[in-house]
């Protein structure tokens, strides 16, 4: 197989949500500089994302939501109609000075990297899954749906066979509400139950193309590699996969101040692991996450995973530097711990596994075919 390529764009740099926004926080652009100071990001291995055109984006958003996302982009202002028609310009979904040209960059990305493993390959893309983006409006934070355009990219060329997985502290509703009933996509997610969006409840599999697990808070890593061992390898697996999309939303951790899931950032690395082997083509998407030094450390571990080097005890002075400029304005942020600068890898947390999980994974297990 290839090498894999990392996706990545210098617009994430100086973009931001606004001030009190979650995504107020520098992402992308940190593993960008966190990658390269570790000697894992070259010229050879690493893409510039395209800023996707309208016809693109309307493999799967209405014309005159995309119009609507452009002249609030433009005007830098939205009227009351607009607002309550596409949800622009909400406390969620801010106006801001790129709110079309970045996640139009993010969805150019994830399409590119449908383009790139057209015949095989792993690409990254840490700014994409943005999975919450409805076809007219926006949501949760998720102006457009990337994750839906690649996986359209991917059928556009001839797959019938694609696996999405979300880890994600939230569920993907954007996404199963594009592939609802959908014989050609299979969807599996995990999420923290009671939170929004309020979907993806155990009993509904989206017209048997979804296998939703929420879970309660405090969700250890025994009761997640139980999850990946018990429902998310074998669903994978019986679909047959010609492509898997893998949404390794950030959020899930323990540090995230937008969940109470309390995972350590070793289980997205060895689903990550796990999944990279079991179809000829692995697009990895980043999604959530709202602690700058989680987020940070999670993607470049996960970049690491995929190109097989195992995320070193401590980080290089240059890497260690990086990680030292970020700032964050939550209690949190004021005395970080010493580990977020130094390395990469969390100490995992081990758990119980509680027999109500147990009960959640032989109900979808048995639905598996």
């Amino acid at each position: 197989m290839k090498n894999p390529l990392f996706i990545g764009s210098e617009i994430y740099r100086n973009s931001t949500y606004g001030s009190k926004h979650p995504l107020a926080i520098p992402r992308v652009s940190t593993v960008i500089d966190l990658c390269r100071a570790q000697g894992w990001l070259t010229t050879e291995n690493y893409r510039v994302s395209p800023c996707a055109k309208p016809s693109a984006l309307e493999a799967f958003h209405t014309l005159d939501y995309i119009a609507a996302l452009q002249k609030a982009e433009h005007d830098q202002s939205v009227s009351d109609e607009t607002r309550n028609k596409y949800a622009l310009g909400t406390l969620s979904n801010p106006v801001f000075p790129e709110m079309y040209r970045r996640p139009a960059t993010a969805a150019g990305g994830s399409m590119l990297g449908a383009e790139l493993i057209r015949n095989g390959g792993i690409v990254f893309n840490p700014a994409g899954g943005t999975h919450h983006g409805l076809a007219d409006r926006a949501n949760g934070f998720c102006y457009l749906n990337d994750p839906v355009l690649a996986i359209l990219t991917l059928l556009s060329a001839g797959l019938d066979r694609i696996v999405y997985v979300d880890i994600d502290a939230h569920h993907c509703d954007g996404v199963e509400a594009a592939f609802h009933g959908s014989s050609k996509v299979r969807m599996i997610s995990v999420h923290e139950s009671r939170r929004w969006p309020f979907s993806g409840t155990l009993d509904n599999n989206a017209g048997g193309a979804a296998f939703n697990l929420p879970v309660d808070r405090n969700l250890n890593d025994d009761e997640f590699h139980v999850i990946l061992d018990e429902l998310i390898l074998p669903a994978t697996s019986a679909f047959k996969p010609q492509a898997i999309v893998l949404q390794c939303g950030a959020d899930a951790v323990a540090e995230d101040p937008l969940s109470r899931l309390t995972l350590s950032n070793n289980a997205h690395w060895r689903a990550t692991a796990s999944l990279r082997n079991m179809a000829p083509r692995l697009l990895v998407l980043g999604g959530g996450g709202y602690n700058p030094w989680s987020v940070a450390r999670l993607w470049s571990g996960v970049w690491a995973v995929l190109n097989r080097i195992d995320p070193p005890g401590f980080l290089n002075a240059e890497a260690q530097s990086v990680l030292g400029k970020l700032t964050w304005s939550r209690a949190a942020g004021k005395q970080p711990p010493r580990h977020w600068f130094q390395t990469l890898r969390d100490q995992p947390n081990h758990g119980d596994i509680r027999p109500e999980l147990r009960a959640d994974l032989r109900y979808l297990a048995a639905q598996i075919s």
